[in-house]
């Protein structure tokens, strides 16, 4: 690959031993990361890049903080922009640019912002607060927004909200004032829906759930009104037997041919493998294999589909594997990275 490729990863800053986001060289033929420098963004749980890889966007401490990619790698600061809430978990962009969604777990807020045409962030197009009780008490008993995104073809807004149990559907109008329910998916009590992504062609969703340690597929059709989900299968994120009260689905990728599925589980610190169908939705349970290291809060594939690393957020450290689908193996490259309480990582290619 002639492109240069540039990591970025998001970490806490309570032990003082770091600045928030951590810039890596990457070697993709290798699969290997060097760290170069860090950008001081304090508390940083997520971190995502615009569509056409010039802008990373940064949850901070009390918003979304935005930053120009430059044509070494290197971060510069553009602006930030509060969400009057507490702060974000999770960060997705809308296909055309134009649009942030951030997901407040601690709050059970959702926010939309704008995002001007030099990559800037504007105001505040949407927000609303889910309201409910959940069925776990100290775990899913009230709002916890996990995961907010746009379909594909930005006509409806998904959230998860894996203290409620549900997936709430908007459509999303940008000339309207207010985002209007207009379907939901109603998950099994005490399953916690925590993550959720779309196949290549936006035609399936895949959901992982925290507490069930399961993922689910969906078929999307749009009838005009209101997206219909068709549940197509399920299978365990864990190969674990019994008791998976200590285990917890944490992140999750697809890779570009929508043939495979990678999950991270905390409590047991597994990457789980799982064959997919882009087409019919077909799910099979390949593997699933130890990562060295402590919560596996996220994990990112490098843009050959053929490495992937772990951020291990307790253990303090980010861990690189060769994937092999064939054979369903994950094998170490390398030692792992010291990296303080990591959150989020992102591969960004450089044009």
């Amino acid at each position: 690959m002639s492109n240069k490729v540039m990591a970025y990863c998001g970490s806490y800053c309570y032990s003082g031993k770091n600045k928030g986001i951590t810039v890596f060289d990457v070697d993709v033929e290798s699969g290997s990361m060097e760290p170069r420098c860090e950008v001081e963004e304090y508390n940083c749980s997520y971190i995502i890049c615009s569509r056409k890889k010039n802008v990373l966007y940064a949850v901070s401490e009390y918003g979304v903080t935005a930053y120009t990619v430059l044509p070494d790698g290197n971060l510069e600061r553009i602006n930030a922009r509060r969400i009057n809430g507490m702060r974000g978990s999770h960060l997705s962009i809308s296909m055309d640019d134009r649009f942030i969604c951030v997901a407040g777990y601690h709050d059970g807020k959702c926010t939309v912002l704008h995002i001007r045409d030099d990559g800037s962030l504007g105001h505040i197009k949407y927000q609303f607060y889910d309201r409910g009780y959940g069925s776990v008490a100290e775990r899913t008993y009230r709002p916890h927004i996990s995961c907010v995104r746009l379909t594909n073809d930005q006509k409806y807004l998904l959230s998860a909200d894996s203290g409620i149990d549900q997936i709430r559907v908007f459509r999303f109008d940008e000339h309207n004032e207010e985002l209007e329910q207009v379907s939901a998916i109603r998950c099994q009590l005490g399953s916690s829906p925590r993550f959720f992504r779309f196949s290549p062609d936006g035609k399936l969703l895949y959901l992982i759930y925290e507490i069930k340690d399961a993922i689910e597929v969906y078929r999307i059709e749009d009838n005009g009104k209101a997206p219909e989900f068709t549940k197509l299968g399920e299978v365990s994120t864990t190969a674990k037997i019994g008791d998976i009260s200590q285990t917890a689905a944490c992140a999750m990728r697809v890779t570009k041919d929508g043939r495979h599925i990678l999950v991270s589980n905390a409590g047991e610190n597994t990457v789980t493998m799982i064959d997919s169908d882009p087409v019919n939705g077909d799910l099979r349970f390949a593997s699933s294999l130890p990562i060295s290291g402590d919560y596996p809060k996220d994990i990112s594939l490098f843009p050959d589909d053929r490495h992937l690393a772990v951020a291990n957020h307790a253990s303090n450290e980010i861990s690189l594997f060769k994937v092999d689908y064939e054979n369903h193996l994950l094998v170490m490259n390398g030692r792992n990275i010291k990296v303080e309480q990591p959150n989020s990582i992102r591969f960004v290619t450089i044009k």
